[in-house]
């Protein structure tokens, strides 16, 4: 008997699973993927609330009683609350006709962190929209009203898991102004992904630093206050560089030298976390990179796929990040 029931559960789900997989092939084919969408009868669906259902029910009863006690207010009442029924359906449908849904982008997040998706709503008539109802599956949602503006921005928050890139799934957009009575929905995919990055995990040290440069070498710049020593006057040194007592001890024109320390220029290896998965390797040079950038030390990055030399700055940065996002996963363009 348990072994009955449980096939019948497994058989249940199998046919839910090969239900939602045509359901997914059907609304692709409708609504195929695009950055902008323009809503319009082929991409909106529309179907009675619980409260439209209870409503209908009603009227049924209410037809019912007026067919069978014959009495024509019953039936007036009952026809003009139908009529209104009918009614409601037109002004929820032209709730989300019209609007157009346009992709701006994603930001990137770190794997585990969330990311945030920005959209513009924009309506094509001179048209109020109300209760316009936003989500992502696992979003959160955004509530929204086109009245006195032609467009939109919205931003929608969303937890995102593994590295590389990362699609929210189909968009749905919902609405049951004006009565609550039917809900007018679709659901588009707005072609739109965000970079996620891999999860920085911490280690106690990192083995077989390399670098560029030796710890504490000096190199020569001017305008330093750490004194070098001097050289020969050439012409356009600046006068206050001139060494004037020099000048007056009959010793020639010399100009003062400045020095700065080098800071090391450091190599973040593929071969540092020799042993390591693949996504241990990953979180590891993550942690690092993001640890040097925050001490305004120079790093480059190895992999096996390439490499990228020593430099500093918020681009340098989000370019190895990007590198350690998408090592071994599709290159795509945003």
């Amino acid at each position: 008997m348990k072994n009955h029931a449980l096939d019948t559960k497994r058989h249940s789900k199998g046919i839910k699973a090969q239900i939602n997989i045509r359901f997914r092939g059907w609304i692709k084919r409708r609504i195929p993927p695009a950055r902008e969408v323009t809503l319009d009868q082929r991409r909106i669906f529309i179907f009675p609330t619980r409260v439209g259902f209870f409503f209908a029910t009603c009227l049924l009863v209410m037809l019912l009683a007026a067919i069978n006690f014959e009495n024509n207010l019953s039936y007036a009442l009952t026809f003009w609350l139908a009529t209104l029924f009918i009614v409601a359906i037109l002004h929820t449908y032209a709730n989300l006709a019209g609007l157009t849904i346009r992709a701006l982008r994603a930001e990137p997040a770190f794997s585990g962190q969330q990311s945030k998706f920005h959209l513009m709503i924009k309506r094509s008539k001179r048209r109020d929209y109300f209760s316009l109802h936003l989500k992502w599956p696992n979003s959160s949602g955004t509530l929204i009203n086109l009245l006195d503006e032609d467009s939109v921005i919205v931003q929608i928050h969303m937890a995102v898991d593994s590295r590389g890139w990362f699609n929210p799934g189909r968009l749905l957009l919902e609405s049951t102004y004006p009565l609550g009575l039917l809900r007018c929905w679709t659901l588009i995919d707005l072609d739109l992904y965000a970079l996620v990055y891999p999860r920085a995990r911490a280690s106690t040290d990192l083995p077989g630093l390399t670098t560029n440069t030796p710890e504490g070498a000096a190199v020569v710049v001017d305008g330093n206050d750490d004194f070098y020593g001097f050289r020969s006057y050439r012409k356009g040194d600046s006068l206050r560089q001139v060494h004037w007592k020099g000048m007056a001890k009959r010793q020639g024109p010399l100009t003062k030298q400045y020095t700065a320390y080098a800071d090391r220029s450091v190599w973040l290896d593929w071969d540092m976390f020799a042993g390591l998965d693949t996504e241990q390797r990953l979180s590891h040079l993550c942690y690092w990179l993001l640890e040097f950038d925050r001490h305004g030390h120079e790093y480059g990055l190895r992999l096996p796929t390439g490499s990228i030399e020593p430099a500093l700055g918020e681009k340098h940065r989000d370019r190895l990040l990007k590198e350690l996002a998408l090592y071994g996963e599709e290159r795509r363009s945003q």
